[in-house]
C-alpha cells in the first residue's frame, strides 16, 4: 500500500510535479552562464506622412516624405560571472529607403557593422552572477531532498490511514464478536430468570448490553466505511473497492542511536542545507545594499563600421569603430536613504543568524525526542501485546465460568471492557510504532533497517 501510495497518490505527483518544476527552474539558471546567440532588428520600419522641409533659402515646404528603415544585428554574448560583466561579439547591418516623389525613383543607402566587440561592465555594484552561482545549486540541491522528504511524508501519511482503516477493522470484529456473545448472555441470562435464578435487574442490565452492543457494531460499520473511502481516494482505488488488512506484526529489529541519527539528519535533510543557504541570501542582501551606494558603469566598444550604397560595399575598407564611456550616478545628498538600506540589510542579517542558530537547536531537539520516542514506543508495544493476550485470555476464563454459574454479568462485563481496552491498546501501539518508523525515516532519510541512504546524491 505504501508503494502504492508513492506511484499513484495525489500528494506523490505534486511532489513530482514540483521536483520536475525545479529541476526546470535549475536549467534556467544554468543557461544564463552559457553563451547566447540573439538576432535583433526591425523588419520593417514605414513611414508616410507631410513633414515640414526647411528649403535652401529658409522657408519651409510641407512635402510628403515616405521612408523605409531596417536593421538586423546578430550578436554573440556571454557573461562574465566574476564580475558581473557582459562581453559579446556583433555584427550588423541598416538599410534606409526613401521614396521620392517619381515613379520608381527610390533613393536605397547602407550602412553596417562588419564585426564589433562589445563590453558592459558595472563597478562596485552587486553582482547577481556571483550569488547565484552559490545559492542557486543549494536551492537545488535542497529541491531534490525534499522530494525524498516528502514521498517519506506520503509513506508516513498512508501508514496513518491504513491503521486508521486497521483499527476500524479490528473494532468491528471486536463489535460483532461482543454482540454475539452478549445476545448468548441475554438468552442464558432469560433462561435463568424463567426458573427464578436471577433478578429482573439482572436481565435488563444484559439487555441493555445487548442493545448497546448493537449500536456499537453499527458505528463500527460506518467508520469502516469511512476509512476505506480515504485509504481508496488517496491510494488511488475506486472508491467501492472492498479491502481486507493483515496486522503487520512483524516489526523490523534495529537499533538507532541518538547522536548517529542527528549526524545523519544534518548530512541528509534539506533544512541542513537551508540554514547555509538562508545565511548566504541575507549575505547578498547586504552585498545588494552596498552596491546600491554608488552607481558606475563602463563601456567599451571596438571594431569596425562603414555605408555604402550597395550592400557588399560595406565590407570593403570599413573604418575603425571605438567607444568609451564611464557612466556615473553618485547621491550627494540622500537624507540617509542608503545609510537606513544598509543598516536594515545588517539587522536582516543579524536576525537570520539568530533564527538559523536556533532553529539548528529545534532540529536537534526534535530528532532527539523522536528517537526517544520509538525507543519508548519499541518498549510499550512489547508490554500491550502481552497485555492483549492476558486481557482475552482472563476474558474467555471469565465466559466460561459465567456460562456455569461461577461469575457475575458484572465481573463479566468487567472482563470484556478489559479485553477491548487492551486490544485497542495494542493496535494503538501498533500504529504509533509504524507511524514512527517512519517519522524516523523522513527526519533522516535513511534506512534503519537496511542500513542504507533514501537520498543518494549524484557522484
Amino acid at each position: 500500500m505504501v508503494q502504492r501510495a508513492k506511484d499513484r497518490s495525489p500528494a506523490a505527483l505534486r511532489a513530482l510535479t514540483r521536483k520536475e518544476n525545479r529541476f526546470w527552474q535549475y536549467r534556467l539558471f544554468r543557461s544564463n552562464y552559457n553563451p547566447q546567440l540573439r538576432l535583433n532588428g526591425t523588419i520593417p520600419s514605414y513611414s508616410q506622412a507631410f513633414n515640414s522641409i526647411t528649403q535652401p533659402d529658409g522657408s519651409i515646404e510641407f512635402l510628403q516624405v515616405r521612408q523605409n528603415f531596417m536593421d538586423l544585428e546578430l550578436g554573440l554574448q556571454q557573461v562574465i560571472a566574476p564580475t558581473g560583466g557582459v562581453i559579446s561579439v556583433n555584427t550588423s547591418t541598416n538599410r534606409f529607403d526613401n521614396f521620392l516623389a517619381g515613379p520608381n525613383e527610390i533613393q536605397t543607402r547602407w550602412s553596417g557593422v562588419p564585426v564589433n566587440v562589445r563590453l558592459q561592465q558595472p563597478l562596485f555594484a552587486y553582482n547577481p552572477f556571483k550569488w547565484d552561482k552559490k545559492i542557486q545549486p543549494l536551492l537545488f540541491e535542497e529541491s531534490k531532498r525534499e522530494y525524498v522528504q516528502e514521498m517519506e511524508e506520503v509513506s508516513l501519511f498512508v501508514t496513518q490511514l491504513f491503521f486508521d482503516y486497521l483499527i476500524a477493522q479490528v473494532n468491528l470484529q471486536v463489535a460483532t464478536q461482543n454482540l454475539e456473545n452478549t445476545e448468548e448472555i441475554f438468552s442464558i441470562e432469560k433462561k435463568r430468570y424463567e426458573l427464578g435464578t436471577t433478578f429482573e435487574d439482572r436481565l435488563l442490565q444484559v439487555e441493555l448490553q445487548a442493545l448497546q452492543a448493537r449500536q456499537d457494531l453499527a458505528q463500527a460499520k460506518l467508520d469502516l466505511e469511512s476509512s476505506a473511502l480515504s485509504v481508496n481516494s488517496f491510494i488511488g482505488l475506486d472508491p467501492s473497492t472492498k479491502i481486507n488488512l493483515l496486522s503487520p506484526e512483524n516489526l523490523p529489529d534495529f537499533e538507532v542511536n541518538v547522536e548517529e541519527a542527528i549526524r545523519l539528519a544534518f548530512q541528509n535533510r534539506s533544512e541542513a542545507l537551508g540554514f547555509d543557504r538562508r545565511k548566504l541570501e541575507a549575505e547578498a542582501q547586504v552585498a545588494e545594499a552596498k552596491g546600491q551606494r554608488i552607481g558606475m558603469q563602463l563601456n567599451a566598444s571596438y571594431g569596425y563600421n562603414n555605408a555604402a550604397f550597395a550592400f557588399p560595399d560595406i565590407f570593403n575598407n570599413p573604418n575603425t569603430q571605438a567607444l568609451v564611456n564611464l557612466g556615473v550616478s553618485v547621491p550627494i545628498l540622500d537624507w540617509g536613504r542608503n545609510k537606513a538600506r544598509m543598516a536594515q540589510a545588517e539587522a536582516n542579517q543579524q536576525l537570520v543568524n539568530y533564527t538559523v542558530q536556533q532553529d539548528v537547536i529545534n532540529f536537534e531537539q526534535e530528532i532527539f525526542t523522536k528517537v526517544k520516542n520509538f525507543l519508548m514506543i519499541k518498549e510499550r508495544l512489547n508490554v500491550t501485546k502481552t497485555s492483549d493476550e492476558v486481557a482475552q485470555r482472563r476474558y474467555e476464563i471469565a465466559l466460561k465460568r459465567y456460562q456455569t454459574g461461577n461469575v457475575t454479568v458484572t465481573d463479566l462485563n468487567i472482563a470484556q471492557n478489559e479485553k477491548d481496552s487492551n486490544k485497542r491498546a495494542y493496535f494503538d501501539a501498533l500504529k504509533d510504532f509504524w507511524v514512527a518508523y517512519y517519522e524516523l525515516r523522513a527526519l533522516t532519510l535513511y534506512d534503519f533497517e537496511k542500513e542504507e541512504l533514501l537520498y543518494k546524491p549524484e557522484i
